[in-house]
């Protein structure tokens, strides 16, 4: 009779299941359509979509970019979402809920920006990526400046000291295809060591200028990618593991494969099919990438790895490669200081020309990488964050649970899982 019970039960929840599973497949949809239409007049909005063509609207033109339409159509969508949710028993359907939810908080808010509504920069963060990011006093970047200065004794400033070291590793232009390519082909061996990979995936890699950033990631869908690399600039050595695993392997590539494959063609989850770039899901992207480059290079690999491979292909020379990626480390401390040129410069404390001297002073940067980075505030806003508090945050829901350095295994397990399923920001806290 006991046995009988708790199949009638399981039979309930099942059919329970079953029955409101429509309707939020209902809403996923609409959530997706309303996407697409926002993208149609926001260029930036849509990062990368591979559901039905029958979803893509038919082209609208407007004089204008229509702003309160758009929150009229995410409020009416937002109510359903609330009503259903409130009255939803079965867990999964309701986490599933929640992240559409959330993901439509962050369209309202980019819909906003688009048309002129601006607020502070840690009200932005917070409504488009789920999170706020820490602030820190220029004497926190001053204590790391002198590290750094111990370790690298000689005369000049830091900064030029940095720099020319630097410049001792940069890769000639004609032989970063080889030196880029080298670096992914054994980023992507070590992540297939550990994940089940379509065999049908595939990338191409162009070389591009005049960008705002220095690399991207155009999924397209069917397991395949278009990665592209910002040569505005000279590359050194250490770029082409970083830039290279976080667009690939086990970087954006992965991840987008891992969604579709796990969420979309697995369980029909529509909302996956689409990847609105200002959303609480490229807190997660941004973060996994940049911490995913530990995980496929742990501890000194990545040193090794240059040392044995990348530099003889790049025909530079060794020596000082173990000091230099040292250093490294140290001026890594020194990312949040375009945290706060963005947040200065979205809160209007700060000017453009302030921003370039804050980020040469305090940030390493070069007079024209600087210049750069001031580009990509302007154009990505508060997105800045989701790189380094991203990186922060997921570095430490993964070790927390035991996936730490010493522990290979079960940290790509748990990266694996994170890249597979609908996270939010706030599920790292």
């Amino acid at each position: 009779m006991k046995n009988l019970l708790l199949l009638l039960i399981t039979l309930s929840a099942c059919q329970t299941n079953q029955n409101t599973k429509p309707t939020l497949d209902k809403l996923a949809t609409e959530y997706v359509r309303l996407g697409l239409e926002i993208g149609q007049q926001d260029s930036d909005f849509v990062d990368a979509f591979y559901g039905p063509d029958s979803l893509k609207p038919e082209s609208a033109e407007y004089e204008y970019f229509p702003k309160d339409l758009f929150l009229g159509k995410i409020e009416k969508l937002q109510s359903k979402l609330i009503e259903y949710i409130d009255n939803e028993k079965d867990t999964t359907n309701r986490k599933r809920g929640k992240y559409i939810q959330a993901q439509l908080d962050a369209y309202a808010e980019r819909v906003r920006i688009v048309g002129g509504e601006m607020t502070d920069f840690d009200k932005e963060s917070m409504a488009l990526f789920g999170v706020k990011a820490p602030h820190y006093k220029t004497a926190y970047f001053e204590e790391t400046i002198e590290k750094l200065n111990e370790f690298l004794p000689d005369e000049g400033s830091i900064q030029e000291r940095f720099q020319d070291l630097g410049k001792r590793f940069v890769i000639p232009v004609e032989k970063l295809d080889t030196v880029m390519k080298a670096a992914i082909s054994e980023a992507r061996k070590r992540t297939h060591k550990h994940y089940s990979i379509p065999k049908n995936e595939d990338f191409s890699l162009e070389f591009v200028n005049d960008k705002a950033w220095s690399g991207y990631n155009w999924y397209k869908g069917n397991f395949t990618s278009l990665i592209q690399i910002n040569t505005d600039f000279p590359i050194s050595i250490e770029r082409v593991i970083d830039v290279g695993s976080h667009e690939s392997y086990p970087g954006h590539h992965v991840f987008n494969m891992l969604l579709e494959e796990n969420l979309y063609n697995q369980q029909g989850l529509i909302e996956t099919s689409i990847y609105p770039l200002f959303s609480p899901q490229s807190l997660i992207a941004e973060g996994s990438a940049n911490y995913g480059v530990d995980v496929a290079f742990p501890g000194d690999d990545k040193i090794r790895f240059t040392k044995e491979v990348l530099l003889p292909l790049a025909g530079l020379d060794t020596t000082g490669i173990t000091a230099y990626f040292h250093a490294l480390e140290l001026v890594g401390e020194l990312n949040y200081a375009g945290n706060e040129v963005a947040r200065g410069i979205l809160n209007g404390t700060m000017t453009d020309l302030e921003g370039i001297e804050y980020l040469k002073k305090y940030g390493f940067y070069s007079p024209e990488k600087a210049k750069q980075r001031i580009a990509f505030t302007r154009k990505y806003r508060s997105y800045v964050i989701n790189y380094n508090y991203g990186k922060y945050l997921v570095k430490n829901y993964i070790e927390s649970k035991g996936g730490t350095p010493d522990n290979p295994k079960k940290r790509w397990d748990l990266f694996g899982k994170l890249l597979s399923n609908q996270i939010l920001p706030i599920d790292l806290k």
